[in-house]
């Protein structure tokens, strides 16, 4: 039954007003670096098995930040984790975007939705999805990994993880540095904790013996954040 902890990215400089998607140089700001940090101290209790990263700035620094103090631990790179593609929308100020005539499918028919010069959210999801149950098989039944990703790739899998359709995934909130769990089992996946922002991890690992818990919130609003958004604090 392996465990995957999915954890977003900290702050960046564009994390809310700016669709940052591929943009190069977008690092952690110093509120993302605390959180960053934050998310490292919480995981302190907690072995991994592997620590994975979204090949973008953000995610690396924030992977790198629970990589130290683990000995040899390396952050480990799979562009499969990446952002989305948002084509002609990457860079853009979200109140702009808003005004699109796209912005409406994004939120109601994301399955539909391609973004112009960018990548459908379907592909978004079919590449994590695949990359999450390949991981799986390579570390085993026992481990305890973390991804660190992007919002909107994050809330595909976790949609995946619950049975929801893609129409659906704007129902669930990935704030910045949070963390989610989903334990993989033979027959389904359980999704153990979603958008936590605090809170004891050492019950993330299987004991020998225990069947585990199952349990999770969704907090959202009406317009998702597209991107992610920078969070409820």
């Amino acid at each position: 039954m392996t465990t995957l902890l999915l954890a977003r990215h900290g702050l960046t400089h564009l994390t809310g007003p700016v669709l940052a998607g591929w943009t190069p140089d977008v690092h952690l700001s110093d509120a993302g670096r605390a959180q960053a940090e934050a998310l490292a101290a919480r995981l302190t209790t907690l072995e991994l098995d592997a620590i994975v990263s979204s090949p973008l700035e953000r995610c690396q620094e924030t992977a790198q930040a629970v990589a130290e103090g683990r000995g040899e631990a390396e952050v480990l790179t799979d562009e499969r984790f990446g952002e989305c593609r948002y084509g002609e929308w990457t860079g853009r100020p979200i109140a702009e975007l808003a005004k699109d005539p796209l912005w409406p499918v994004v939120q109601a028919h994301p399955s539909a939705v391609t973004f112009p010069g960018g990548e459908s959210l379907s592909a978004v999801q079919h590449r994590a999805v695949t990359a999450v149950r390949e991981w799986n098989e390579r570390l085993g039944p026992k481990a305890v990994y973390l991804v660190c990703s992007h919002g909107d790739v994050i809330k595909a899998i976790v949609a995946d993880a619950m049975g929801l359709h893609l129409d659906q995934f704007q129902r669930i909130t990935a704030d910045p540095a949070s963390l989610t769990a989903i334990r993989y089992t033979p027959l389904r996946p359980f999704v153990l904790r979603l958008n936590d922002l605090g809170g004891d991890v050492a019950g993330l690992r299987l004991r020998e013996g225990s069947d585990g818990e199952e349990g999770g919130e969704n907090p959202t609003g009406s317009d998702a954040a597209v991107g992610g958004g920078s969070g409820t604090t």
